[in-house]
């Protein structure tokens, strides 16, 4: 069984985490994560991104979204919204929503941000929207996690979360990185009870 880990970064911050959620992901026996990520969006409209990049994991493709069992998705902070290149690669998904495709299968969300008040919940609330639309089941972490009492840096009921600082320089606390391992086996637990 597959989870895909579905994100964009900019400045890694958002590709670490979503390697401590593919980690969570991997714990539970059975499950494996498919990294995965989406190009720069262009502001020349007749630019396009090379079919593999450079570096990093593979870029998305809707098959990628068919073929999971879950879905993490993540994003760094913008004006409390998803960055464009998410957005724009949400919005290609339609034929998957027309037929139905991700209707029932879990997921969770993930972000990162400048400062503790830089618009995360916002943004873990804007990425739900679509996958909302989708028939998706949103999966969050609850507070038996006693870290998310806890952090000081990221994470919340909506998902998990990291305070980067204004140049990137904050590494990740402890708490962020164990709620998001624990998001991530939640997201594999769910996804194998619904399989059944």
């Amino acid at each position: 069984m597959e989870i895909l880990v579905l994100y964009y970064s900019r400045h890694g911050k958002t590709a670490q985490l979503a390697q401590w959620i593919a980690h969570g992901i991997e714990e539970v026996q059975g499950v494996q994560a498919r990294i995965r990520t989406v190009p720069e969006v262009s502001t020349v409209c007749e630019a396009q991104a090379d079919e593999i990049p450079a570096q990093g994991p593979l870029y998305a493709t809707l098959d990628d979204l068919t073929e999971c069992h879950g879905l993490a998705m993540g994003s760094p902070t913008r004006f409390g919204n998803m960055a464009a290149p998410l957005k724009y690669f949400l919005d290609s998904t339609s034929p998957l929503w027309m037929g139905g495709a991700l209707a029932g299968k879990p997921a969770v969300l993930f972000t990162s941000s400048a400062s503790a008040h830089g618009g995360q919940e916002s943004t873990l609330l804007s990425m739900m929207l679509p996958l909302l639309h989708h028939g998706m089941c949103i999966l969050g972490i609850p507070y038996s996690n006693p870290e998310l009492v806890h952090t000081t840096g990221g994470g919340s009921p909506y998902g998990a979360g990291h305070v980067a600082g204004a140049q990137g320089e904050k590494s990740f606390t402890d708490q962020e990185k164990t709620l998001a391992k624990a998001l991530g086996r939640r997201l594999a637990q769910t996804a194998l009870k619904l399989s059944v």
